[in-house]
């Protein structure tokens, strides 16, 4: 029985669990910088509203993995009006840092000449594609603007995951990862569809060897930009054996017509999953590239995979 002032006597006491010391203590987490460059994402193709969603959601999730994140689009082929384009969204960054600057001193703050970059541009790219890389180069020469430029997303194995993710969404594959090497997936090879030539199916070609290993079945890599080539490794996959197969588009989404996909998928006889688009591993993968150029470490967010 107890008392009011607390269990009678003789019964254990819960007492509050002490905090754990050294290396057990969990870590704070990490904010982006006081005055940290912007992370300006450089975003492919013909801008559209959902070309806008799918680069919201991509930066989104990267503010969500480091508090206090300037991060912005900028539209390699914006009209500055509606989408603005990379080279203004770069000057835009600049002169709002100059501004925040001179306000601080005419406020009479302590406040510290920006100095280093004012962005660190991230292409919206899976894989290396030399012709869309020249172009966000030139863009960011264009703007005249102190910004350091990071390689591409991939070859990831989080890209393998959303790859996986993609294809079982669209019934091409089993998505229980625990049991995938001991039943049959609906796809018995998958054709990894890039765009940038053989650079880009190299590249294509270790995240596919990351997505054969979760897969258990052959995953070879094919290019949607040079004629013939995705229905040249289709044959190679059913002449080693394969009979059911599976398009999976490497891509981002924004850079390649869509129409393009549809023709290659019924071009090598298969059915085909979604692009990569806003798969949360995008956004964090975006927010790494940035990360690893300031020298920024943030606290690593605990995600559920297949």
């Amino acid at each position: 029985m107890s008392s009011p002032t607390g269990p009678a006597s003789g019964l254990p006491v819960r007492m509050p669990r002490p905090r754990q010391p050294g290396r057990h203590r969990r870590p704070e987490p990490v904010v982006a910088p006081e005055g940290a460059p912007a992370l300006v994402l450089a975003v492919p193709g013909t801008p559209s509203s959902a070309t806008r969603g799918l680069a919201e959601e991509v930066v989104s999730i990267a503010r969500s993995e480091l508090p206090g994140l300037d991060a912005r689009i900028g539209y390699l082929d914006g009209d500055d009006d509606e989408f603005v384009s990379l080279s203004a969204m770069l000057v835009h960054a600049s002169e709002e840092r100059a501004a925040r600057y001179e306000q601080a001193v005419a406020a009479g703050l302590e406040a510290k000449r920006p100095e280093g970059p004012v962005a660190v541009v991230v292409p919206l790219l899976a894989g290396p594609d030399n012709a869309l890389l020249r172009r966000i180069r030139q863009a960011v020469m264009d703007s005249r603007i102190a910004a350091e430029l990071t390689d591409v997303l991939g070859p990831h194995p989080l890209l393998a995951e959303a790859l996986h993710v993609r294809l079982s969404e669209a019934g091409l594959a089993r998505a229980d990862r625990a049991r995938l090497f001991t039943v049959a997936t609906a796809a018995d090879g998958i054709v990894l569809a890039s765009v940038g030539g053989d650079e880009a199916v190299q590249a294509a070609g270790i995240t596919g060897m990351l997505l054969a290993a979760r897969l258990a079945v052959p995953v070879m890599a094919a290019a949607l930009d040079e004629e013939g080539s995705i229905s040249s490794v289709a044959d190679q996959l059913r002449g080693s054996g394969s009979r059911q197969l599976a398009l999976a588009p490497y891509l981002i989404g924004p850079e390649i017509d869509a129409a393009l996909l549809e023709e290659a998928a019924k071009e090598a006889g298969c059915a085909t999953a979604e692009p990569l688009g806003p798969y949360p591993a995008i956004g964090k993968l975006a927010l790494a590239k940035y990360t690893t150029a300031l020298g920024i470490v943030p606290q690593p967010q605990s995600t559920p995979s297949l």
